[in-house]
């Protein structure tokens, strides 16, 4: 420093006061990019990790929802056999109701005239005939509705008349007029009865 005309000189010795720069670095604030970067990575892994769950979300709910239409179906096939067969089976019940007829009438005949050993034979072999067929039938499911001496069931009974008596219970079958039938707890036709009524109940 130094003194002149009244007036103070300064001089700067910029190498002192100002280290050079080395080579390679530069002078200025520090970048962010780094952060940044870092940062949008973190978002875009969320995003594909929320993606992910959402369509693995998807695929359990699309698998239960298939699960469910097979097992329908399963379900589906195997009424429309039952329904089918038993479409099919009443088409023999009106033989047997045929047999049980004949086989009345028959035995009504041999209680009021006697009868020849051929006619005897003759009945025996519809009466094996009969409970051939019935066996048929009940090995598939098939079986005959009991309603003599039942209470009256409207599910499976079809009241053909009401009886003034009291042989049997108040509401209960007298007898039958026809059979009726199910066929795997499902009803193929209900039976035909004649109710009894009385105050006996």
């Amino acid at each position: 420093m130094a003194k002149g005309n009244g007036k103070t000189e300064v001089n700067l010795d910029l190498d002192r006061e100002l280290p050079a720069a080395e080579d390679g670095e530069e002078t200025g604030p520090i970048p962010i990019a780094g952060k940044a970067a870092d940062e949008s990575t973190a978002s875009e892994t969320e995003k594909l990790r929320a993606e992910r769950d959402a369509l693995l979300d998807r695929l359990a709910r699309l698998q239960a929802e298939f699960d469910n239409a097979r097992k329908r179906a399963v379900r589906e096939q195997q009424e429309f056999r039952e329904y089918a067969a038993a479409d099919v089976i009443k088409n023999f019940l009106p033989i047997l109701d045929s047999f049980e007829r004949a086989l009345k009438a028959g035995g009504d005949s041999n209680s009021n005239s006697n009868s020849n050993s051929n006619s005897n034979d003759f009945r025996n072999g519809i009466e094996l005939i009969y409970r051939q067929f019935q066996d048929a039938l009940q090995k598939i499911g098939v079986q005959p509705i009991v309603s003599v001496g039942q209470p009256f069931d409207p599910r499976v009974h079809e009241a053909v008349e009401m009886v003034d008596t009291s042989e049997v219970p108040d509401h209960h079958v007298l007898d039958e007029l026809q059979r009726g039938y199910k066929y795997k707890e499902r009803l193929l036709r209900p039976a035909m009865v004649r109710v009894a009524r009385n105050a006996r109940g």
